[in-house]
């Protein structure tokens, strides 16, 4: 029997059982329908998490200002500004690790512009902020040197708050708007930058002087004009993570004067390290998805496997008398395969149009971000087909050891 003698035979037998074929078809279907969206679904969430990674900078560490303790009761970090600006300076000085630094403070305030109010965030920030945050402009320029030092009413704007205040794909560079009452000029905008890690539109800020923000809009602390909340580090490509973090941290305890027993004054994270946890849970979740899926796949192949050892039982006087008018065991044996590994293929290709469709609707209803692979789709349906000959080898293998006597015997 030839190859296509042998497809066209088995094409035969799978038309004259259409709901036997279906229904060994479903689990396959599901299978391959579950590892499509189940995988769509884990590799959105990784780059959901990557794209918020990339959207806090590159090699970026954030130092903040530590505690104060009053009555006993210490009130928790950042409730006592104990970082400088110089502090910045020193790192960017002593450190070589150290590409970029820049103190912060933050508060929030309304906006006006054009008769049209807004509340959002402000950041105050000195010189390195945007490199430090690989933060670029669509419009306008950065702040000069000139107005870092002297407080210079100026500000950059977040795309949520171009939007609210000015409307969609408008430019207010050069346009006035008030924070709180202090007239400001905007000189810049921001390029978006989308929800940080934890789920907040980092567009709907504004950025100022470190300077005026504190002297204009926020305010100073009491004991120290100079201090800041927090300083924002950008480390230099390619140097080690952990010990830039351990050369910054000698460099603050002394210049805040702390002997060895004292716990620092300041906190500092790594927000690598933070990055590479959150994408290593991505790539978790990623992996959890198709493994379930994969068992989905199993599960299909061993109801082909079922559905073909009741079709040997069911036709074992037809395969014995193709035995006795001379086919050769090989061509049962192949024309069994060809059926296990159609009913595989036909179902793969059905799951993956029903997979694309699901993880569309997935989309949709969750808000949460699918991304389809074509290497998953052809993996899926090259899977199912070696599901297919797998499973239906030992039914196929069966059919081809019966006797002919003995065949033509069975009722």
């Amino acid at each position: 029997m030839s190859a296509l003698e042998a497809i066209r035979s088995a094409l035969d037998a799978l038309r004259a059982n259409p709901l036997r074929s279906i229904l060994t078809m479903l689990g396959i279907i599901i299978g391959v329908l579950s590892v499509i969206v189940m995988v769509a679904v884990g590799a959105g969430a990784k780059a959901q998490v990557l794209e918020r990674i990339r959207s806090l900078g590159a090699n970026v560490m954030i130092v903040v200002s530590g505690s104060v303790t009053s009555g006993g009761v210490r009130m928790g970090v950042g409730s006592r500004w104990t970082l400088t600006e110089e502090d910045g300076n020193a790192l960017l000085r002593d450190v070589p690790q150290v590409q970029a630094a820049s103190g912060t403070v933050r508060g929030s305030a309304q906006l006006v512009a054009a008769g049209v109010n807004w509340s959002t965030v402000v950041l105050g920030v000195g010189p390195g902020y945007l490199e430090v945050r690989d933060w670029e402009l669509t419009s306008g320029r950065e702040f000069t040197a000139q107005e870092f030092s002297g407080a210079a009413k100026v500000v950059l704007v977040g795309q949520t708050v171009v939007k609210n205040l000015f409307g969609e794909d408008a430019d207010p560079v050069g346009q006035t708007m008030r924070v709180k009452a202090t007239p400001f000029t905007i000189v810049g905008v921001l390029a978006r930058k989308g929800q940080s890690a934890q789920g907040t539109d980092q567009d709907d800020t504004i950025l100022v002087p470190v300077a005026t923000a504190k002297q204009k809009v926020i305010g100073t602390s009491r004991a120290n004009a100079r201090a800041v909340a927090a300083l924002m580090i950008k480390i230099r490509n390619g140097e080690d993570m952990s010990e830039a973090e351990q050369s910054i941290r000698e460099v603050l305890r002394q210049r805040h004067k702390l002997g060895p027993g004292q716990e620092d004054d300041f906190w500092l994270r790594n927000l690598t390290e933070v990055a590479e946890s959150q994408a290593a849970s991505a790539r978790a979740l990623a992996w959890l998805l198709a493994a379930v899926a994969g068992v989905s796949l199993l599960v299909g192949g061993i109801g082909i496997m079922n559905i073909m050892l009741v079709s040997v039982t069911e036709r074992t006087r037809e395969i014995g008398l193709r035995l006795a008018i001379g086919a050769r065991r090989r061509d049962i044996l192949v024309q069994f395969l060809i059926e296990a590994t159609t009913l595989a293929l036909i179902g793969g290709a059905i799951g993956v149009l029903l997979g694309i469709g699901g993880a569309a609707i997935a989309a949709n209803l969750a808000g949460w971000p699918t991304l389809i692979g074509w290497d998953v789709v052809a993996g899926a349906v090259l899977f199912s087909g070696l599901i297919g000959v797998f499973f239906g080898y030992y039914p196929a293998h069966n059919a081809s050891r019966l006797d002919p006597i003995e065949a033509l015997r069975h009722e």
